[in-house]
């Protein structure tokens, strides 16, 4: 239950916005010399000229007294150069997949099993995109890249009550129907509800509408000149394998990206997944080659040969 993931979403928008100016360059340089990198990453595949930027946006819940977790929030935002035109999928976490290396399980397991670039690899072999890079961050970091750019304005569709009774109710959602002007805490919890009945389903739709209407402000001429501090609040929050010359070429790129028409998508869509219960618990059942295919007509794609990361 988690949606600090919009931190990552957030932090690619910022740069994008940053990229007027060249002030901002400074910014990003430092920024990416203070984010962790990880320890060894493998060698994923590298954007040049008009190929299709792939990015993975992963929120992981990893708390003080756990060894391990998984990542509960997954988004995949992909950008074509030459359009200039962007998607943005969630992909729902109980999606029942092959992991590289592994045997089946649900999507979410593949970070628990091998981090950002495992969790690369089988989001790879379920839509048939190349990965390129990923970003990593948690509660934290999202909360402060809201509270940086001053809140967002959002229309909160029902009444959402859910107590943890864990951590003195750190964890709590406790949000009224109706629009709202939700600062991070709050932000967070309308990202991470999902006791209604449909589930990771409309939680997976408010997170989509909550980045468009976040990514909307970050770039606003009145928020522009706050994209410095927001990525130096986010620094210690975010693990990624994007370097400095990254983010700039993605900055460019991004900042051309009109958000009004930013596409946003549910992996695996609807009208194709179904539910299945494996060892009696309740999965989905992505259909990967009629998920491929959805992807690829939406994205105007050739279709793939069925190899992973292969379009």
């Amino acid at each position: 239950m988690i949606k600090k993931i919009f931190v990552t979403v957030l932090v690619l928008l910022l740069i994008s916005a940053a990229a007027v100016f060249g002030y901002f360059a400074y910014s990003f340089y430092s920024f990416s010399s203070k984010v962790k990198q990880p320890a060894s990453s493998t060698s994923l595949p590298e954007w040049k000229g008009t190929e299709r930027v792939n990015v993975l946006l992963l929120g992981v819940d990893k708390r003080d007294y756990e060894q391990s977790t998984r990542s509960d929030t997954i988004l995949l935002a992909s950008i074509d150069p030459v359009t200039k035109k962007a998607h943005l999928f969630s992909i729902l976490r109980d999606s029942w997949v092959d992991i590289p290396g592994h045997k089946k399980n649900r999507i979410n397991s593949a970070y628990e099993l091998g981090g950002p670039e495992l969790m690369a690899q089988a989001v790879e072999d379920l839509t048939g995109l190349p990965i390129q890079y990923y970003v990593v961050t948690d509660f934290k970091g999202f909360e402060k890249v809201v509270d940086a750019v001053g809140g967002v304005d959002m229309y909160v569709e029902k009444d959402m009550d859910y107590v943890l009774y864990d951590n003195n109710g750190q964890f709590d959602i406790h949000l009224k129907k109706g629009m709202q002007h939700l600062d991070g805490s709050k932000a967070l919890q309308y990202a991470r509800f999902r006791h209604d009945k449909m589930g990771d389903f409309t939680r997976t739709e408010r997170q989509r509408k909550l980045i468009k209407a976040l990514g909307s402000k970050v770039i606003s001429g009145t928020n522009i000149l706050r994209i410095p501090s927001v990525l130096e609040a986010v620094t210690p929050y975010v693990t990624t394998n994007m370097g400095s010359s990254d983010m700039l070429r993605l900055a460019n790129l991004g900042y051309k990206i009109d958000m009004n028409n930013l596409q946003t998508e549910q992996i695996p869509p609807a009208n194709i997944l179904r539910t299945k219960r494996v060892r009696g618990a309740d999965v989905i059942d992505p259909r990967r080659d009629r998920t491929r295919k959805y992807i690829q007509e939406l994205l105007g794609l050739p279709p793939s040969d069925g190899t992973t990361g292969q379009q």
